[in-house]
Order: C-alpha cells, then sequence, then structure tokens
C-alpha cells in the first residue's frame, strides 16, 4: 500500500484556515467533516466524555476539524471510517500506546501511525504552550495526544488512492 504522507505545508494551510473562522464558519467545517466521517467524530468525542475532561471535548472537535482540513489540503479523499474499522484498530492502538510509553520510543509510534509530519505537529501542540502563553495540564495533553493519533491514524487507513 502506498501511504500518502501529509506535509507540513498542509497542516499550516489547515491551521491557517481553521483558526481565521468565525464561530459560525468553525460549527459549519465542523458539521461538514462530521458528516464525512460520523463515526470518527463519534469515537473522537467519546474518548474525551470517557476521561471526563471537557475542556478535552472542544479541543477533539477542533483537532477533528484541523486534521480533516489538512488531509484535505494534500489532496487526498478519505473513505467513511465504519465501526468495523474501529474494532480492528482498538486492540492494536493501545498496545502501541502501552509500548509507546513504557519504552518512549517515538519510532514505535511512527511504524503505527506513518504520519511523520502530523505525529510532530501533535506532539508540539500538545507540550508547548499557545501564543498567549496557556499550556495543557498533564492528563489534558496526554488525553489529547492519544485521541488525535488515534484520528490521524485512522484517517490514514482510509485514504483511498
Amino acid at each position: 500500500m502506498n501511504i500518502i504522507h501529509i506535509t507540513h505545508d498542509s497542516i499550516g494551510k489547515a491551521i491557517e484556515i481553521v483558526d481565521n473562522l468565525d464561530d459560525d464558519a468553525l460549527d459549519a467545517i465542523a458539521e461538514k467533516y462530521a458528516k464525512e466521517q460520523p463515526v470518527l467524530i463519534g469515537y473522537a468525542i467519546s474518548a474525551a466524555q470517557e476521561y471526563e475532561n471537557e475542556q478535552l471535548e472542544g479541543l477533539v472537535i477542533y483537532y477533528f476539524c484541523l486534521l480533516s482540513e489538512a488531509f484535505a489540503q494534500q489532496g487526498v479523499k478519505c473513505r467513511e471510517i465504519t465501526e468495523e474499522d474501529l474494532d480492528s484498530f482498538e486492540v492494536p492502538f493501545h498496545e502501541m500506546l502501552d509500548q509507546f510509553f513504557e519504552e518512549d520510543d517515538e519510532t514505535i509510534l511512527e511504524d503505527f501511525c506513518d504520519q511523520p509530519d502530523l505525529n510532530q505537529f501533535i506532539a508540539i501542540e500538545v507540550s508547548e504552550e499557545d501564543e498567549d502563553g496557556t499550556a495543557l495540564d498533564d492528563d489534558t495533553a496526554t488525553q489529547l495526544f492519544i485521541v488525535t493519533t488515534a484520528m490521524v491514524t485512522l484517517l490514514s487507513k482510509a485514504i483511498q488512492s
């Protein structure tokens, strides 16, 4: 399978678009991408609810839009992610996470997800302060890392060539 990597350029364009939307336009883009990937957004939001972290819910929706837009900016189309995709994904994903956190070896993540620029982007997003100096608490940063990595991996596996 020939994997298409989402580049820093596409991520930058997506950030430029999503970060400059007003609330109505952000709602519209969230709705658009949610209609294209209802199972994925449901999975991501349910993960945030399972963590019982309200801040995470808003972040998950933002990053869902940003990631979806980055894939669109790259010019790739993803097939709709299904419940079966989630079922076959969950166990290997959690095994990979356990190994990644235990060994603190980024190659484990890179081999599983195979989106180096997006992996790097996510790592920076969860670990660095925003422009206004705010930073995520450790729990929220870890939870956001897990959920966004899952979204990236699922979207990557759904790319139609």
